[in-house]
């Protein structure tokens, strides 16, 4: 299991929208707390301040394949999701500066 805290932005169209509300979406490690993901984000993004931060557990979903014949079962591996409002008077992340 790796230890780091911020694994990736979880870029969805829900997600967008809420980039203007200064709502970011994060996939982050399983163990992490609320104060771990708070510096964590505010050491990667230097700046920017953490006003709250709201986490959740996605489970994985059953996926089914028919192949010649046979079904073959699966499923997604399930993670955590931490959705951080900043403060609007500090700085915003940009999540789309090398695009």
């Amino acid at each position: 299991m790796s230890n780091r805290i911020l694994i990736e932005p979880h870029l969805t169209e829900k997600a967008t929208e809420q980039m203007y509300e200064g709502k970011y979406s994060f996939v982050v490690n399983l163990g992490a707390s609320k104060p771990q993901i708070r510096a964590a984000i505010e050491r990667r993004y230097p700046g920017v301040r953490v006003k709250k931060i709201r986490t959740q557990i996605v489970p994985g979903k059953r996926r089914r394949q028919f192949r010649q014949g046979s079904m073959i079962e699966g499923r997604t591996s399930g993670f955590k999701k931490a959705i951080v409002e900043v403060d609007p008077e500090g700085e915003q992340i940009d999540f789309f500066e090398d695009v």
